[in-house]
């Protein structure tokens, strides 16, 4: 494990509010088919104005997916198009429109139940892969004990929209402190402790994190620390999420549940849990690579 002072990501999401506002007129206006139409238009402008992302996804495609010049292309239109698709899902979901979807489990999913039926508070851990947040609506008596983890700056910059136009949300959203890790910790265990769940992303991180390197899609890559080791050192149970986007409107979830770790092995227990989360990821990237949506050099 090590510390990387090299901020490959700045805590901040693509778009912004202005983005949100807009997709929210559409969709209440013309309609969310309307909104996927209007959509191919903004990729267009995406790809040649957003120069960062724009180059990451492109040495993903090349160096990652192995495809040729020409197959990039077409990539990299198909991977801002299915983030917009997702931004819009978003949106239309929060906003009332669930009923236009269609929502399919896999078979852990009644597993994944018992787990947060059996009151020992539980870790979710998922990735900016397909719609992470799509699920809520699906968290029902669950919610008001699913906190969100998510930087402090992320969550600022769409508060308003959250609070303003989420219908009945029903989880609650967790700010980390960028600078006080922690607090943070102190935080989490409260939450762990009264029985709840806390839910994070795996696969981002800041410069002063705490990370580790590890293989993934066949070159190293670093990963966060933190949620594998709370998960290792508290023993509660940990569950891989991830919300991934198919033909015809519809989500598929997908759950795996961890193994549990000794406190005492050969290995350090986060670092088994790690990977055996970013096998899973991997598995899901393989499946659909073009909902893979870190536009930085996730690889270094």
């Amino acid at each position: 494990m090590d510390n990387n002072n090299n901020k490959a990501w700045t805590g901040k999401t693509r778009g912004g509010t202005f983005g949100y506002r807009f997709f929210i007129f559409l969709i209440d206006k013309l309609g969310i088919r309307f909104a996927y139409i209007f959509l191919a238009f903004v990729v267009i402008y995406f790809i040649p104005f957003a120069p960062k992302a724009t180059s990451a996804s492109w040495w993903y495609a090349r160096n990652i997916l192995r495809k040729n010049r020409i197959q990039s292309f077409g990539f990299l239109f198909k991977n801002y198009y299915r983030f917009g698709q997702t931004l819009i899902d978003k949106v239309a979901i929060s906003s009332g429109n669930k009923e236009q979807y269609k929502f399919i489990f896999d078979n852990s999913y009644p597993r994944f139940l018992e787990i947060l039926n059996e009151g020992k508070g539980a870790i979710l851990v998922g990735a900016h892969v397909g719609n992470w947040e799509i699920g809520a609506p699906f968290f029902d008596k669950y919610g008001e004990k699913m906190h969100i983890a998510m930087l402090d700056a992320e969550y600022q910059k769409i508060k308003e929209m959250l609070e303003q136009y989420s219908q009945n949300r029903n989880y609650n959203v967790f700010p980390l402190d960028e600078t006080d890790g922690l607090a943070n910790i102190f935080q989490v265990k409260a939450i762990l402790d009264r029985n709840e769940y806390i839910c994070f992303q795996g696969d981002r991180f800041l410069g002063n994190t705490q990370t580790a390197k590890v293989d993934f899609l066949d070159k190293k890559a670093r990963f966060p620390i933190g949620p594998f080791l709370l998960a290792s050192r508290l023993q509660v149970p940990v569950i891989f999420y991830f919300s991934m986007r198919n033909k015809k409107m519809t989500y598929k979830f997908h759950f795996h549940i961890a193994q549990t770790v000794p406190k005492v092995s050969k290995s350090k227990p986060e670092i088994l849990l790690l990977t055996q989360y970013t096998k899973e990821l991997e598995k899901i990237v393989k499946k659909y690579p073009e909902q893979w949506f870190n536009y930085y050099r996730f690889w270094g």
